[in-house]
């Protein structure tokens, strides 16, 4: 299989399964040093004239580091056969381990990140507008039981440069 570059707007994907459902591996830095995390919150659309992509990353989490420190990450959504390498890239520190050593991910360099070779579709995107989220900001008293045992999210806004597909 090979990446092949498509383009964003002719993509079909329900971004409610997509993300909500089936997850994504969201990467920053090079193949050199990077590193990666599960995710399952973000949403896309358009915004700014861009297409644009939002994701939201806890402060305390090494991808963080790697995010704020880089313009651009990757967004790479996996095979479902491939989900218990994202649950163990979800429930483990790259301060811990090399994710891609414990789980047979194999990193590619691609656009000046990484992406993952067992990707079924990779996101390319750069950063526009970053915010931390803010509690006092919150209307829903609900959303405070996301945070009873960890740090709060950071949100990045990021256009989508490129959208490959493994085919």
């Amino acid at each position: 299989m090979a990446f092949v570059k498509t383009e964003v707007e002719k993509l079909t994907l329900n971004p409610f399964t997509k993300i909500g459902k089936e997850w994504f591996l969201l990467t920053s830095g090079t193949p050199d040093c990077y590193n990666t995390m599960t995710a399952s919150w973000g949403q896309m659309g358009v915004l700014w004239g861009k297409n644009v992509l939002t994701a939201y990353v806890r402060t305390s989490r090494k991808t963080f580091e790697l995010v704020e420190q880089n313009n651009l990450f990757t967004v790479s959504f996996l095979p479902q056969a491939d989900r218990p390498i994202l649950q163990f890239c979800g429930s483990h520190s790259g301060r811990d381990c090399d994710k891609a050593k414990e789980t047979g991910l194999i990193p590619v360099g691609l656009e000046g990140s990484t992406a993952f070779e067992q990707a079924s579709l990779v996101l390319v995107c750069r950063k526009l507008y970053a915010a931390p989220l803010d509690m006092k900001q919150a209307l829903d008293p609900a959303i405070a039981s996301f945070y009873e045992k960890d740090a709060m999210h950071h949100m990045y806004i990021a256009e989508i440069l490129s959208a490959y597909e493994n085919k």
